[in-house]
């Protein structure tokens, strides 16, 4: 490989990593500064660090409360998806029909729509049914939201899974649940690891249901994160110090099993 090429190469990924990791580090900086430094021009590169913004945040807000919300929502919402998901996603993989990929292109076209235009029934369905500012709310929306998504997941993992392999263990009597469970979980178990992992990342990340179905009881942590803009202005040190505490869990989790994401994201890419 020429020697400039490849030191080209170096320089453009490094350039774009920067690129895309700078408003994370911005963040970082922001969050350990005072308002004044904050809003500061130009911006302050070199400065003390101070909690101050961490230990109003913890005065202000019930960051706990709201870490637990998100944690319920999420892990519940993946857990509810996955359990939907699944079996739909085994029957369109291993029993296809002639309207398989039109369910499939129905189910990805309703993620084209915004979620402004379902809030309304969405909003008095939970009112109705007292469900409003609740979890159990939050919970179902979130895995209806991300079910699409979840179902060509685990479509596109478990159908690269050979259906010789089914054949065979059908043909030594294996019943459905034991060819579900002794050859289909741990062939699928990377597609499924990834559908998890992602769908726990977007209902952690979910802001526009939770601001519009929650107030003071299931309220999240990007709903508290949006208390921080007020008519008075934006605190950005106070921002950024709340934004900091509501991606560090979910990042150092996507840190550790970044090897499960790549596996099933990639599973079967490569024959």
């Amino acid at each position: 490989m020429n020697p400039i090429a490849n030191l080209i190469r170096i320089f453009f990924a490094w350039a774009c990593t920067l690129l895309l990791f700078f408003p994370l580090g911005w963040l970082a900086l922001t969050a350990f500064k005072t308002e004044l430094q904050a809003i500061s021009v130009p911006p302050l590169f070199f400065f003390t660090p101070t909690l101050e913004g961490f230990h109003e945040v913890q005065e202000r807000s019930d960051y706990l409360l709201h870490a637990k919300n998100s944690l319920i929502t999420s892990v519940g919402s993946t857990i509810l998806g996955l359990m939907i998901a699944a079996p739909a996603a085994y029957s369109m993989a291993f029993f296809k029909t002639k309207r398989t990929k039109d369910i499939l292109m129905w189910m990805l076209s309703t993620k084209m729509m915004p979620a402004v235009g379902a809030l309304v029934p969405v909003y008095v369905m939970a009112q109705v049914t007292g469900l409003l500012d609740s979890l159990t709310a939050l919970t179902i929306v979130f895995t209806l939201s991300n079910l699409p998504i979840m179902v060509w997941m685990l479509y596109t993992s478990l159908k690269d899974i050979p259906g010789e392999i089914l054949e065979a263990a059908r043909m030594d009597g294996a019943t459905l649940w034991t060819e579900v469970r002794y050859v289909v979980l741990p062939l699928g178990l990377g597609g499924l690891a990834s559908t998890g992992l992602l769908c726990l990342v977007l209902s952690w990340n979910e802001a526009f249901w939770a601001l519009n179905l929650s107030s003071a009881n299931a309220a999240t942590l990007a709903a508290m994160i949006a208390s921080y803009s007020s008519p008075e202005g934006l605190f950005w040190a106070k921002l950024s110090a709340a934004s900091l505490l509501t991606i560090a869990p979910i990042i150092v989790f996507g840190w550790f099993s970044q090897k499960s994401l790549v596996q099933g994201l990639t599973f079967g890419a490569v024959k």
